[in-house]
């Protein structure tokens, strides 16, 4: 079994977004080499997430509106913005959406349902961030 791990650099111009990393992902994937086994995709960061969806500018408003919903913005709403922070929200956002997806790698391709997508999902964003892709079968 051969095992691959590439690390791509996220920084967003807003504190909110989504971005689809598909692309990015197929490059890892075809830098591995691997033709059968399991690709996972994780935020290493507490305040984002990765999830598969459509990729439909609608429904991704429509994520961020409801994720707000749930989990409103506020410096005076979460205990956890008592210790200095401001993205209480975003903790929970994250847990919300996600940490993580794997995807079946069938033939070197990502195995996906029909308008399956890897999409990154940002909630205390304008800074530097890192999504891990690990590889591995044959």
């Amino acid at each position: 079994m051969k095992a691959y791990t590439e690390h791509i650099e996220l920084n967003t111009a807003k504190r909110y977004d989504i971005v689809n990393i598909t692309d990015r992902v197929r490059s890892a994937l075809r830098k591995s080499a691997i033709k059968e086994g399991l690709c996972l995709v994780n935020s290493m960061h507490i305040t984002s997430s990765v999830f598969i969806n459509d990729n439909e500018s609608g429904l991704h408003a429509d994520f961020l509106q409801w994720v707000e919903k749930l989990a409103p913005y506020g410096k005076d709403k979460y205990k956890h913005n008592l210790t200095g922070e401001d993205n209480g929200d975003a903790h929970l956002k994250r847990t919300i959406m996600g940490r993580e997806v794997v995807v079946a790698v069938t033939a070197g391709e990502l195995d996906f349902g029909p308008w399956e997508q890897i999409f990154y999902g940002e909630f205390d964003g304008q800074r530097r961030k890192r999504v891990l892709i690990k590889i591995i079968g044959e």
